[in-house]
Formats: C-alpha cells, sequence, structure tokens
C-alpha cells in the first residue's frame, strides 16, 4: 500500500464509520463496535503512514482544484502527522468511554452522537493532513459545523444557549478574520500552499506587505482561528460545557482546540515561516497575549466549583502555551508547543473522562461536593492526580518536557516576563487541580440531606449501606481513563522520539 494510497483511506475510513452509525443505528451493539473497529483499522494505518513521513518522505493526494490556486489537497508533514496519530489513537477510547457513559446516563439521540463523532474525526483528519490554506479553511469550518449538534445534544434551553455563543464565535471569528487573512495572504504570495520556512517572507523581501502589515495578518491569523480560544474570543468553550461529557473530551482533546492550535502552529511556520517571525518580530505582541490568557484563564479556573467550567478555564490557558511556542519562532518553543499538543490532549481528556464517571457513578458536578469519594471511587480519582501531574508539568508527566521547552524558548528569546507568566501558570495549575484529588481521598465522605436524615432515622448499619452505595463507573468509563492517565506518563518516557519528530519542522 502506497502513502498515498494510505492518506486516501485515513480520510475515507471517519466518513465510512459515519454511514455505518446510521445504518446500524438500531443495533447500539453493532453500531459501536462497528466505530471502534473502523477506528482501530484508522490508527493502524495512520502508523503506517507515519513511518514513511518521519523517515522524511512527504506524501501528498490531490481530490481537485475548485478555482484555480484553490485546490482541495493533502501532504502530510511531521506536525499534521502527530495530530492525525493523537487523534486516531483517542477516536478508539473516547468512542468506548462514550459508549460508557451514554448508556450509563440513558442519554437519547446516541446514533446522532457517534455519527457527528465520526463526522468531527474526518475533520481533524483532514486538517492535519491539509496541504494548503484553503483546504485546511474547509476541513476548519466542517469541524465546527459537526460538533454544533453535539453542544446543543440536550436540546434544552441551556443547550440551544451554548450552541449560540459556540456557533456564533467560531463563525464570526472565521469570516470576519480568517477569511481575511487568507484573501490577504493568496493576493501577496500568489499562493496558499504549506511550505517549509513560509510563503511571506518573499513578499515582504519584495516589499508587497509591510512589517507592520505582516503584525496585522498574524493577528487576524490569531483570532480567525477562534478554536485557539485567545482571549477575547474564548467565551465558545465554556459555553460548550453544557454538552454531554464525552463531546468535553472531543472538543478539548481529540479534536475542536487542537484543529485550533495546530492550525496556528501551521500559520506560523508554514505560512510566515520562524525566521521572518524573528527577524521582523511582528509576534512578540501576541507571545503577551497568550501569557496573559494563560495567567487569566488560570485564575478563573481556580474560581469554579464545577468541574466541568474549572478544566474548561484550564484548556483556555494551556491552549495559550501552544500558541506561545508558535509566537516564539525558535526552535524550542515550536518544539514545545507541538509537544503539548500531544501532551495536554492525553492529560486533559483523562481530566474530562474522570469527570463524567464521576457524574455517571455519584451524580455530582461540584468540586465541593466530591469529598471521600476517592475511596469509593479509587481508580478515576488516582487517574485524576496522574493526568493533573502531566498537565501540571511535573514528572513523570509527558507535559513536563512541553513545558519545559516553551520555558527555555522563552529563555532563548529573552522574554523573561513570560517565563515568569509560565512559572506562575504552573502553580496556579497545581492550586486548582490538586485539591481536588486530595479532597476525594482525604477528606471524609459528605452525605445528602437524604442520607442525614436517613442517619437519623435509622441505625449506623443503615447509613454505612447507603454511603457504600457510590461505587466505580461502568467498565466502559473507567478503562479508557485508566489507559490515558498511563498514556501520559508513557509520553514523558517517549519525549525524546517526539523531539526528534518535530525538529525538522523548525530548519
Amino acid at each position: 500500500m502506497t502513502p498515498e494510497n494510505q492518506i486516501i483511506i485515513a480520510l475515507a475510513l471517519p466518513l465510512v464509520a459515519f454511514a455505518f452509525n446510521f445504518a446500524f443505528g438500531k443495533i447500539p451493539n453493532l453500531r459501536e463496535t462497528s466505530t471502534v473497529v473502523i477506528g482501530s483499522v484508522l490508527f493502524v494505518v495512520v502508523a503506517m503512514l507515519s513511518r514513511s513521513v518521519f523517515a522524511g518522505a512527504r506524501p501528498e493526494w490531490a481530490l481537485g482544484e475548485i478555482l484555480p490556486g484553490f485546490a482541495i489537497r493533502f501532504e502530510v508533514e511531521p506536525l499534521g502527522m502527530l495530530f492525525a496519530m493523537v487523534a486516531s489513537g483517542l477516536w478508539i477510547l473516547t468512542t468506548i468511554y462514550g459508549a460508557g457513559y451514554m448508556r450509563g446516563h440513558h442519554e437519547k439521540h446516541q446514533t446522532r452522537f457517534f455519527g457527528c463523532f465520526a463526522l468531527a474525526i474526518f475533520a481533524a483528519m483532514a486538517s492535519a493532513f491539509a496541504a494548503n490554506l484553503f483546504t485546511l479553511f474547509v476541513a476548519y469550518e466542517l469541524m465546527t459545523v459537526s460538533t454544533y449538534p453535539l453542544v446543543t445534544h440536550h436540546g434544552d434551553q441551556d443547550a440551544r444557549r451554548g450552541g449560540r455563543i459556540y456557533l456564533g464565535i467560531l463563525l464570526s471569528t472565521s469570516v470576519a478574520f480568517f477569511m481575511l487573512a487568507i484573501a490577504w495572504t493568496w493576493s501577496v504570495a500568489g499562493t496558499l500552499d504549506f511550505r517549509p520556512g513560509g510563503i511571506l517572507q518573499s513578499a515582504y523581501e519584495a516589499d508587497k506587505i509591510s512589517q507592520t502589515g505582516l503584525g496585522v495578518l498574524l493577528g487576524l491569523f490569531a483570532f480567525g482561528i477562534g478554536k485557539a480560544a485567545l482571549m477575547p474570543f474564548h467565551r465558545w468553550l465554556p459555553a460548550a460545557m453544557v454538552a454531554p461529557t464525552p463531546v468535553s473530551a472531543l472538543l478539548h482533546a481529540v479534536a475542536v482546540v487542537k484543529v485550533g492550535v495546530f492550525s496556528v502552529m501551521k500559520v506560523a511556520v508554514y505560512i510566515f515561516g520562524i525566521d521572518l517571525l524573528q527577524s521582523t518580530g511582528v509576534s512578540v505582541w501576541l507571545m503577551y497575549v497568550a501569557g496573559y490568557t494563560l495567567l487569566v484563564a488560570s485564575l478563573v479556573a481556580m474560581t469554579k466549583d464545577n468541574l466541568k467550567a474549572r478544566l474548561a478555564y484550564s484548556t483556555i490557558g494551556q491552549l495559550a502555551y501552544i500558541t506561545l511556542g508558535a509566537m516564539l519562532a525558535n526552535p524550542s518553543g515550536v518544539v514545545g508547543g507541538g509537544m503539548h499538543i500531544a501532551m495536554h490532549a492525553v492529560g486533559k481528556i483523562t481530566l474530562f473522562f474522570c469527570a463524567g464517571a464521576i457524574y455517571v457513578a455519584a451524580h455530582k458536578k461540584n468540586i465541593s461536593e466530591m469529598r471521600g469519594l476517592g475511596r469509593q471511587m479509587p481508580y478515576t480519582f488516582a487517574a485524576f492526580a496522574i493526568a493533573s501531574i502531566s498537565i501540571i508539568g511535573l514528572p513523570p508527566g509527558g507535559g513536563a518536557w512541553s513545558k519545559w521547552f516553551l520555558a527555555v524558548g522563552t529563555v532563548e528569546s529573552g522574554h523573561y516576563t513570560l517565563t515568569a507568566a509560565l512559572m506562575i501558570s504552573s502553580l496556579l495549575n497545581i492550586a486548582y487541580l490538586v485539591p481536588i484529588p486530595v479532597l476525594a481521598f482525604m477528606s471524609p465522605l459528605e452525605r445528602s440531606d437524604e442520607e442525614k436524615h436517613n442517619e437519623e432515622k435509622h441505625d449506623d448499619h443503615h447509613h454505612a449501606e447507603s454511603t457504600d452505595e457510590i461505587h466505580e463507573a461502568p467498565l466502559a468509563c473507567v478503562l479508557p481513563l485508566c489507559i490515558t492517565a498511563l498514556g501520559s506518563v508513557w509520553l514523558f518516557f517517549a519525549a525524546e522520539s517526539i523531539y526528534k519528530v518535530l525538529l525538522p519542522i523548525t530548519q
């Protein structure tokens, strides 16, 4: 099988899963089994493709030209390959988890749910393999549209309101900024292709765009790619937390936000080029926007008692790490940002898996209600603690290495204020993540008013039975979160391989 055929198959498989979901909609076991099987085949195909890409090949496949110069074309390079491996691998686990969650919580419209999930994975793969800005833009917008039904899954007033904010911000930033940036790039560069070293260097040298123009264009890209959630265009992400927890996992780890920061990285490396960003300094102001975002988001996260809301603001801050790495425009920063795409994906999906498992098993959403739950749900809260270590940036979590390279990048660029921002943010990460497993394991189990009433009416034996009713979520929920927690640790030891894979994109 040629690498070109592997690209075609990798793009086709999520669409096959989409069709199978509706074909087997009335047979849930077959529907979900087919998705897991197709997801597993996709991961194998992507892994096979990675061997040639990481060896230096750049396989490509063109679907066709819509207008002269605007082609749907795919070409695989190391950063996209890493993103595709993360997305395809986590799709398998998220499908298994989603089946356990949706059944355990007796959710409706499960066929539509898994069908839109498959379509979102197709958009993620198309984004990862996009060879030009036009293809990336089409895949980016498909991601927005395909995930809207997931955000509004519950169909109530809160879901519709969250969906309006989600769709409104992402579409408005795309139309107002992203499309304008693409048109401007085409007018000055004459191409939209992703090329090593960037395509704007020659345009700048030919005076087709000024240094100020480069800064404005970079801003249009950074804020136009709303899925990167830079402040002030971040509100869509907390608003989308009205969705079921597997959707939150999709938004924060597998697809949506990762498409955002991945697109920012691609634009920085292959449209502007890190040499141009360094020599002109046009990305410096965006470094500080990212620094502001990661600090403020961490501070807001500390104020949230709702677990999913706290994790949502945590994601906003962690995405800013990746944008900061792209804007640093030096090898350490770019590699650190690229590594953080994978490190954060695995760590954050674990945290959301845990949040969903807690809700399914104990029906609790607020952190203040989780006292003592660790003794009832030890696997879930242990996984939460391990993933938190990675998000904070401590060994043996994979996030330790990505944050290390980002910090080195700030020092090499001479922006010591941003180095301090990274350190302070990590301390804030400790403040809003560590108390959760500590509260769960170290505090006595908190009883509901009903249980307290029963305790007054009955003996201690009845009370013991009532508190023991809480236990781990179904195996389909617990197994994926244990695997991804271990994955966070495995990434710590795999960091050298990821570093070697990403280093060529900086050269």
